[in-house]
C-alpha cells in the first residue's frame, strides 16, 4: 500500500513536504478549514516549488466553502507549479462548516461543483450559476498563468453513506475518507461508487483525473515491546482523531445517539470542559480551537480504547501489516496519515513500515 501525509498548513510546512519525498512518501496533502488552519494553497505552493515528485493534495475543500472559480484557480495554479501532480479533495465541507456554526452543503451541490472543477481544470467551459443569473465561464488566460493540460486529480469525500461514493461514481473520481479502518465499509462504498458508474458517459478525452484511487486519513502507532496499546503515547499519537470524532457527536445529536454509553459520557465531559452545551448557538467556538492539534495531557481520559482502535492503527509492526493488508483488500490504496507529535519522526516511521 502507498503512504502519504496530511498535515496543517503554516509556516515551514514546505520543509515537511521535502522531507516527505526524501521518504519516499506519495503523497503530501494539507487540510482546507479556513477558520482554523491555514490556507492550503498557500501552502502547496511553497511546496510545491520546494518538491519534484511527491503529489500535492487539497484535503478537501468544497462548494460550501469555495465558488467553483476560485478554486479551479488555486488548483491549476497549482498544477502550473507542480505539473500532473496536484490531487483535490472534494466534500460537502463537514468539519469546515461546523467550525463556523453552519451545516454541510448537499450532494447535489458537490456533484455539480466537483463537475465545474473537472471541467475548468481541463480547459473546458462549465456553467456557473448565482441564484437566477447563469453563465457559461472558462478560463480566459492559460499557458504560462494557468496549467489545464496535465489532469489533476480528484477524490470525493465520502463518510459511510453512499451518497458521496455514488457522486465519486458518476464523477469518475476517487474516495478519501477519515478514520474509516472498518474493511466492511470500504466495500460498501466502492459499491456504491461502481453501481453508480455503471452506464455513466464520459466525454472522450476528457481529464477525469489520473486514476480512480481511495485514499483513507488516520494516525499510526508502533508499539514497543511491552508498550501499552493504550498508554499515555499511543493516546498521544491518536486523541486529535478521537477528539474530532468527539466533537463531531457533540455538534450532531443524532450521530451521538447512535455511540455506546462510554462514549456518550466522554461525549458529556467533553462539553462540560469547554464550557458549552450541544444546544448551544456558539457552541463551535469552544468544540473546534485547537482542532486535530496535539491534545491536552487532561484531555487524555477521553481517548477511550473502543474510539482509538476505530479510527487509527496502534499495534506491533506486524499487527499493524496485518490490518493494512485488510484495508488493501477492501481497495484501499493509500493510507495517509495525520502526525500531531513529532510529524518527521511519525512520517520515517509510516515510510519505514510501508515503503
Amino acid at each position: 500500500m502507498r503512504a502519504g501525509v496530511v498535515v496543517a498548513a503554516r509556516p515551514g510546512v514546505e520543509d515537511l513536504a521535502v522531507r516527505a519525498e526524501e521518504l519516499g512518501l506519495h503523497s503530501f496533502w494539507v487540510n482546507d478549514t479556513p477558520m482554523v488552519h491555514g490556507d492550503p494553497f498557500v501552502a502547496l505552493s511553497l511546496c510545491a516549488k520546494a518538491t519534484s515528485r511527491i503529489r500535492l493534495g487539497i484535503g478537501v475543500t468544497s462548494p460550501a466553502l469555495r465558488s467553483a472559480p476560485a478554486a479551479a484557480s488555486g488548483l491549476a495554479s497549482l498544477n502550473a507549479l507542480a505539473p500532473g501532480r496536484i490531487v483535490c479533495g472534494v466534500g460537502t465541507g463537514n468539519t469546515a462548516r461546523r467550525t463556523l456554526g453552519m451545516r454541510p452543503t448537499t450532494a447535489a451541490r458537490l456533484e455539480n461543483f466537483t463537475a465545474a472543477l473537472q471541467d475548468l481544470c481541463a480547459g473546458r467551459s462549465t456553467e456557473y450559476r448565482e441564484g437566477d443569473r447563469v453563465r457559461e465561464i472558462r478560463f480566459l488566460h492559460t499557458g504560462a498563468d494557468v496549467n489545464t493540460a496535465d489532469p489533476i486529480e480528484f477524490v470525493v469525500a465520502a463518510l459511510l453513506g453512499p451518497k458521496a461514493a455514488a457522486v465519486a461514481g458518476r464523477r469518475g473520481t476517487g474516495l478519501i475518507s477519515f478514520g474509516l479502518l472498518d474493511s466492511t465499509a470500504w466495500h460498501a462504498l466502492h459499491d456504491a461508487r461502481r453501481r453508480a458508474a455503471q452506464g455513466t458517459y464520459r466525454e472522450p478525452g476528457s481529464h477525469m483525473g489520473s486514476g480512480a484511487h481511495s485514499y483513507v486519513v488516520t494516525s499510526l502507532h508502533v508499539l514497543d515491546e511491552d508498550e501499552d496499546p493504550h498508554g499515555d503515547a499511543a493516546r498521544d499519537a491518536t486523541g486529535h482523531l478521537v477528539l474530532s470524532l468527539l466533537a463531531f457527536a457533540a455538534d450532531t445529536a443524532a450521530f451521538a445517539e447512535q455511540l455506546g454509553p462510554e462514549e456518550r459520557e466522554a461525549v458529556r465531559r467533553l462539553l462540560d470542559r469547554r464550557g458549552t452545551a450541544a444546544t448551544a448557538p456558539d457552541r463551535h467556538t469552544k468544540l473546534y480551537p485547537g482542532y486535530l492539534g496535539r491534545i491536552a495531557p487532561q484531555d487524555r481520559d477521553l481517548v477511550l480504547p473502543s474510539l482509538m482502535n476505530t479510527l487509527a492503527l496502534v499495534g506491533t509492526r506486524d499487527d499493524l501489516l496485518a490490518r493494512i493488508a485488510t484495508l488493501e483488500q477492501a481497495g484501499v490504496d493509500e493510507l495517509l496519515i495525520q502526525p500531531v507529535i513529532d510529524p518527521p519522526t511519525e512520517m520515517a516511521q509510516v515510510a519505514k513500515l510501508l515503503t
